[in-house]
This record gives C-alpha cells, structure tokens and sequence, in this order.
C-alpha cells in the first residue's frame, strides 16, 4: 500500500518542511517556498519497514572499489596563469566547475580571457570555447587585441540561449569552457526570468552535468550583490566545485583572488595580480607594493607582516600627529579599523605617556593595503608614537604583536613565517611577542611583553641643546 506525501521546497536554500511557509525558516527568504514533486512513500506493517522514495533501476555501471579508481584521470592541469594555478591548488581539475564572482569592472572578464589564451598555447588539442552573453563578440575582441589574448585556438561565441551552447560545444570539443556570465544565461524550458534563482539554479546544474559527463572544467563568472556576496540562489555555491572571489579597489591596480570554497586544495590560498591596460599580470611579490620606505625610514613609520590566508604580506603603517587649535581633534584612517586605531591611542595615552589629546592623528596604510587583523596594533602604536616625537624607528625593523587594553602584547599567529617573508626582503630585526617560537639565521629578534617596553625602540629627540 502506498500514500502520497507532499512536501515544500524553498529554492533558495533547498530547505524541505511538510507545509507551506511564507518564509524560509532556513534562510529568511520570503516567497522562496514552492511545492516539491510529490513522494510516493511504502507503507508497511511489519517491525523495522523503511520508506522508500520507488522502485529500485538497475544500475548502467556497477559501483567500482575505491582502490581501483584511477587517480591520473582527475590530475589538475596547470592553466598558464601561476597566481591562479595557486589559489586552485596546482590548476583546474578535468570535469570541475569554478565560479568567479566580483564586482562589475574589477577584471574578471580579463582574466579568464587571459586563461583560454594560455590555455590554447599549450598545444594543439587544447581548444578553449569563450562563451559571452554580456558583450558581443566585437568588444571581447577588442580587449583580446588590447590585451594580446588572440589565438586561433580560442573560439568565442556570443550566446546567452543555454542550448545553443551546448551546440557550440558539440561542435568545437574544446577542452576548457567559459561562461560569461552565468546570470546572463536563459533556459527556454525553465520558468523565471533570467537572472533569477530558478533559471541560475538549472542553468549552473546543467553545466555541471556537462563537465561531469564530458570531463570539461567549466568556469563560470558571477555577479556579486551589494553586501559582496554571490548573486543568486545559495545553491549556487553548493553546485561548483570552486567558488573565488576576485577584489580590487578602484583606486589601485592591485588586484586579490582569494579562494572560498575548494574541493581539491586548501581554500586559504590568495593569489594577487596587477591590472594594467595592455591586460593582467600576475604579482608574485605583492609585497614591494605594500612598501615605501624598504632601505631607509622616516618618523611615523612602521613595518609589519600580515597574513593573507597563508599568504604573509609585509605592510608599511604610517602616522601622523599635528598639533591643533580645533577643541575637537580630527581622527583620520585609511586602510585600518577606526575603533582599533582610537583603542591603541587610548592605550598610548595609558601606558605610553603619549599626549594626542589636543593633536589631529591621521593613521593609514600603503598601497591600498588592507590592515584588519590585531597583529598590526603594536606596528600601529610605533608608528604614531614616531609620529609624535618626530625620530625615525630603527632601520631594517619589522614589528609584530597584538596590543592588549593592559598594556601587554600578545601573541599571534604564524611568527615563524611572517619572519621568514620579512628575512627573505631583507629586514634584519624584528620586535615579537614573548614565546614566538623558533625565528630565522641571521634576524636579531627582540621578544617585549608590554607596550612600555617596545617604546624603548622609539628614540627620544633630543632638544635643541643637544
């Protein structure tokens, strides 16, 4: 005996219940939830009975051992772009599927264009199929011209009909595929607008369908909403293998791709490129950006290491602290955390003796960088405390350690490594935290427990007498 069961689905997140909501309990979404294909359950008396969704098919291949599954199939093969083959883990996996999202304008569409222009170098039965429904195919031309991407082994095909596609594929049997973009993308046997979270959710299984069968890697560029986030169904995320996200900001050329989500590596992993106008290159040592003052220093100045994923970047902070007839001085930053600025000038002022109560302090970092883990409080506390007295830190200094409301320094993560980067560019001192570990040949590493005792590294100036 068999009864039908009805169940809801939202189509956002996937998330069943047994009756119609009006919002997702899920996710929050409202309207998401729609009426699933009914269920034919097996009822049955006896002790033990499962319910069984309907009659057992006959398998077309028999489950394989794990042990005799062949591993070289699903090697990953190097793209050509080495910050890229980076953040994938040693390059794109046969039969997977990438999604790179960022916001309009920051190079996704040159990057990729980039990759099947590497791609197609590599030999002659490596075909790539560039599939745009966003531009037509005159401007990709134009930027591939631009750019130098012109190949005659990278095919374009200005479509947005997801079954013409499919057709183009069938015809030119390429060996990498991209999908520009996938919100652009229309189903014609799929209800929705495009753009919208039933055609993205279709449209993104069926060519994940196609790189599983066929053993093409997909990659597929999306849009980003105004919070940053993948536009379109959650769903999304869970179809591909690898979601990345690629940053920049408008005012500088430097560009971040940092890995989300990666089933065949780490999902720590940045990967930093330079967007020029003749095309993207990759920059594989972002550091040098970071820094202005590498060989000689200046009074309010200060280097430190951050991490980026497992990525350590130096950084240079600055400070600057005029004094003012304004009864409300002004606070200014760039590139850091405002509360976490006006914390260490309030434990300046505690622990340090420092007076910026009655002086505008400007507090910012170089090359765009971004400064948000606490590893920067003590570089940051150096730094406006050279600014105050006018006398330059120790030349060669890189400076780490978290600033706690006591005064104390505390320790951070990946000493060791951060060192190593800054030995590699040549500083040879650094100021830590107590108990850091082990530190490179070569570097004079000074452990200081409180903010008292890092100041001592802060010469005095000396007045006008001498």
């Amino acid at each position: 005996m068999a009864k039908t069961k009805t169940s809801y689905r939202c189509t956002a997140c996937q998330y069943t219940t047994a009756k119609w909501v009006g919002r997702c309990p899920e996710c929050g979404e409202w309207g998401s939830v729609e009426e699933a294909a009914p269920v034919l359950a097996a009822v049955s008396n006896r002790p033990g009975a499962t319910a069984a969704r309907g009659a057992a098919l006959v398998p077309n291949s028999p489950a394989t051992p794990l042990s005799q599954v062949s591993a070289t199939v699903s090697r990953a093969k190097s793209t050509g772009v080495p910050e890229l083959d980076r953040v994938l883990g040693g390059g794109i996996v046969p039969g997977s599927v990438v999604l790179l999202a960022g916001e309009p304008g920051v190079g996704k569409s040159t990057l990729l264009l980039e990759v099947v222009h590497r791609w197609a170098r590599r030999g002659p039965d490596d075909r790539s199929l560039y599939v745009t429904g966003e531009e037509s195919a005159g401007q990709v031309r134009l930027r591939a011209d631009r750019t130098g991407a012109v190949h005659d082994r990278v095919y374009l095909a200005a479509e947005s009909d997801l079954a013409t596609v499919f057709g183009h594929v069938e015809q030119v049997k390429p060996t990498l595929l991209i999908v520009d973009s996938v919100q652009t993308m229309l189903a014609a046997d799929v209800e929705g607008v495009t753009g919208g979270v039933t055609q993205v959710r279709a449209i993104t299984a069926a060519l994940t369908t196609l790189a599983k069968t066929s053993g093409i890697p997909v990659l597929l560029i999306g849009h980003v909403t105004k919070d940053g986030a993948v536009a379109g169904p959650r769903a999304l995320e869970h179809l591909v293998d690898v979601v990345l996200h690629f940053e920049g900001d408008k005012h500088s050329t430097l560009r971040m791709l940092r890995g989300v989500k990666n089933r065949f590596g780490s999902a720590d992993e940045v990967g930093c490129f330079e967007l020029h106008e003749d095309g993207i290159a990759c920059v594989t040592d972002p550091s040098g950006l970071f820094l202005h003052h590498r060989d000689d220093t200046a009074p309010g100045t200060a280097v430190t290491v951050a991490m980026d994923g497992k990525r350590a970047l130096l950084g240079e902070v600055q400070g600057l602290v005029v004094p003012t007839q304004n009864p409300s001085p002004r606070r200014a930053v760039s590139g850091m955390d405002a509360a976490r600025v006006a914390m260490v000038l309030a434990v300046l002022a505690k622990h340090g003796g420092s007076r910026t109560y009655d002086k505008e302090v400007y507090a910012a970092t170089v090359g765009g960088m971004k400064l948000t883990e606490p590893s920067a409080d003590l570089a940051l506390a150096l730094a406006l405390a050279s600014a105050e007295r006018d006398v330059a830190l120790p030349a060669g200094l890189v400076v780490l350690g978290e600033v706690g409301l006591a005064g104390e320094v505390r320790r951070v993560t990946g000493v060791g490594r951060r060192l190593a980067e800054a030995a590699r560019l040549g500083f040879t001192q650094a100021l830590v935290p107590p108990d850091s570990g082990t530190h490179p040949a070569g570097m004079k590493v000074h452990e200081v427990a409180t903010l008292r005792e890092a100041l001592r590294f802060v010469p005095r100036r000396k007045s006008a007498d001498g």
